[in-house]
């Protein structure tokens, strides 16, 4: 099955098309024909692809709305100069994947799409009012331009997490605004997370109901979860991405009364509030430089720059806590997964998060950490530390793919 995974974002589509079926998947042989990127919808659009054959390519047009950059993807894959030898018309395009961000309390798995799921999505814009709309104008402009023949399906970032039990995710609040509202820590990344502790259960031979992890995923946006019994049962992130780690410009936890002192000192409203905790804050406010830890290390390293290293010493900081956070609440923990941007790259933050936690049973081995680049799957712990961790990367898309199949083929999952 041929399956075109796309990922809509406010001004941004990104896409990968891949070959999946159930023997493909159990011997973790998918085929990936395609990818790209379609940047700055709404003006004047930066299109990025490449096939499974021939070079990367990129040019500039106008791109209007999600629509024409779908139709845009559409065309180029079937063009003769894609790469893509197996895909000879539309009609080898045989499902379509959507990442959909917010599911609510309704959506608990990935499923078909149908009028019924449009409405419950649409039911989820007020809970990711920056997410929601676009993922719902990709898939109604995905079945203008395929037709309704093509089946398409919705997989949610919070449905990994929709197992966690009521004291994980009820906050301590008066309980009517639960039941009128949904307020409640509902997690996200929750497609990295559940694939990348799919993929350690892979690496050890494990079952399931075995799996007992804590992933976090590090990358401009972060979060950590702890895994029992293969299924989430805490996350840091909450009733939005806002809670939890500090992240690229994001703040992370904070004391919700400094809301109202800023609001009364700097006389701001609560839409600056929240340009503020959500863009200018986390790592860039920290260090007053970058969001980008790579840059931010560079600083450190170079130059020795005092606040590059305390929005690092902070980052690190927070990850290590939210790590023992778990351990002590949850129990028995067989293995660390690090992953994303900064979890698959950056060796140095790695380390500086795990260094302190031999108390814990988590023991670094220096050389196997530093000989991790992006793209490496590998074990960084020491050989017979009690708590296993890895560096795994993530992939969300092939999950979104291998997802769409089992939805389509009226599956079992699995993975």
């Amino acid at each position: 099955m041929n399956v075109l995974v796309l990922n809509c974002g406010s001004s941004s589509l990104k896409f990968q098309l891949i070959e999946t079926d159930a023997e493909r998947i159990d011997s973790d042989q998918d085929r990936k024909l395609a990818r790209g990127i379609v940047e700055r919808i709404g003006s004047q659009g930066v299109i990025t692809w490449k096939g499974e054959s021939g070079p990367k390519q990129r040019h500039a047009e106008p791109v209007r709305d999600h629509r024409a950059a779908i139709d845009i993807v559409l065309r180029w894959i079937v063009s003769e100069g894609s790469g893509i030898d197996s895909i000879q018309s539309l009609n080898d395009i045989h499902a379509v994947g959507h990442r959909v961000v917010h599911g609510g309390e309704r959506f608990q798995k990935s499923v078909r799409v149908d009028d019924e799921v449009i409405d419950g999505i649409q039911d989820c814009f007020e809970l990711a009012p920056l997410h929601n709309p676009a993922n719902l104008q990709g898939i109604r402009a995905t079945q203008e331009l395929l037709g309704n023949g093509v089946p398409q399906v919705a997989v949610f970032d919070t449905a990994f997490h929709s197992t966690m039990p009521e004291t994980s995710y009820l906050y301590a609040l008066p309980y009517q605004y639960y039941r009128r509202y949904k307020i409640r820590r509902y997690g996200f990344h929750g497609t990295s997370h559940r694939y990348v502790s799919y993929r350690y259960r892979r690496l050890h031979g494990m079952e399931r109901d075995q799996l007992q992890l804590i992933t976090l995923h590090l990358g401009n946006g972060a979060s950590a979860c702890a895994i029992r019994d293969g299924s989430s049962i805490d996350t840091s992130m909450g009733f939005t991405p806002l809670e939890g780690l500090v992240m690229g410009t994001r703040s992370g936890d904070i004391d919700p009364q400094i809301i109202e002192f800023l609001m009364h000192k700097e006389g701001i409203d609560i839409g600056e509030i929240d340009t503020l905790l959500n863009k200018r804050s986390g790592m860039l406010g920290l260090s007053g430089l970058t969001s980008d830890m790579r840059e931010l290390l560079e600083e450190e390293t170079e130059n020795g720059d005092r606040r590059a290293r305390l929005a690092i010493d902070i980052f690190c900081g927070r990850v290590k806590g939210y790590i023992g956070s778990y351990m002590a609440r949850h129990g028995r923990v067989d293995g660390i997964v690090m992953t994303g941007g900064i979890g698959e790259n950056a060796a140095p933050v790695r380390a500086r998060i795990l260094n302190g936690l031999e108390h814990m049973g988590i023991e670094l081995d220096e050389a196997a950490n530093d000989a991790i680049r992006g793209g490496d799957e590998g074990r960084i712990s020491r050989e017979g530390s009690p708590v296993s961790v890895h560096v795994i990367p993530t992939d969300e898309e092939l999950l979104i793919a291998r997802d769409t199949f089992r939805v389509v083929e009226d599956r079992p999952r699995r993975w």
